[in-house]
């Protein structure tokens, strides 16, 4: 799957991440997969210019995000 299909432009969204060559945000298409929203559907219903693999670089992004968030636990004493 190609890395380069999550961009972040200043342009675009408020430099929210969106879809490579689209206006999409990330969050929205997360939003419907929380929502229990299929992928087929998403594309039909919602996103047409989208491809499965977007979707699933919008899935990874997510994931990579939290892999790289750094954890500050408080330690009781």
């Amino acid at each position: 799957m190609d890395q380069n299909r999550i961009v972040i432009d200043p342009e675009v969204h408020f430099a929210q991440p969106t879809v490579a060559g689209t206006r999409v945000p990330v969050y929205a298409v997360l939003e419907l997969l929380e929502a229990g929203i299929g992928f087929d559907t998403i594309i039909r219903d919602y996103y047409p210019i989208l491809a499965i693999d977007d979707i699933r670089a919008c899935i990874r992004y997510a994931v990579n995000l939290v892999k790289a968030e750094e954890v500050h636990l408080a330690l009781a004493v």
